[in-house]
């Protein structure tokens, strides 16, 4: 069996796209255990199911930069067609196509990362507005244990401290996790 996917694994395969957070067609299909080509004969073979919104085709600029960014792009330089980066929409509407253990738990895991980074930017958003200390407190918590679970989901350590320091153009936010081996 292909080895599940951790969620703060996916968290680093996202990328921002026209404002939006997005996975590459390669990416998934890296993550669904498949061939970039299988992802795209998909969306293909079932266009109904991928509306505007859902597929954000990624323009010769745009992948120039992505290939100057990050070294995993290094193959699209040369390629001559351009990636599909699917929104979180698209991400669900694959998962209908794609059949298999991996991808459906890969998809679950996606999910839940997308839904984390949600709560997390609201949670910040929240906490830049609300003047009350306590209710500060319990958002600045919050905020510290989704960061905890979308970058470190796994531990396998003697214990450890991982500070962790947002600036915020309204608010630095500085969360300490420990974690001993359980």
């Amino acid at each position: 069996m292909a080895e599940i996917v951790k969620i703060d694994k996916i968290e680093e395969l996202l990328l921002d796209i026209d404002g939006q957070k997005v996975l590459l067609d390669r990416d998934v299909a890296r993550l669904y255990g498949v061939e970039t080509k299988e992802i795209n004969k998909a969306v293909k073979n079932n266009p109904e199911k991928f509306p505007d919104g859902y597929i954000i085709e990624v323009g010769k600029d745009t992948k120039k930069e992505l290939v100057k960014k990050f070294h995993r792009f290094g193959p699209l330089k040369h390629s001559s067609v351009n990636p599909k980066a699917f929104t979180e929409k698209g991400l669900y509407m694959l998962a209908t196509i794609i059949k298999s253990e991996t991808a459906t738990q890969t998809t679950i895991n996606i999910i839940e990362t997308f839904a984390k980074i949600k709560e997390l930017t609201h949670t910040i958003k929240e906490l830049s507005h609300n003047p009350e200390k306590e209710k500060q407190h319990q958002l600045m918590q919050r905020s510290g244990e989704l960061i905890a679970e979308i970058l470190d989901n796994d531990l396998n350590t003697d214990e450890s401290e991982t500070t962790i320091e947002l600036n915020f153009a309204v608010l630095k936010f500085k969360h300490t996790i420990k974690k001993r081996k359980s």
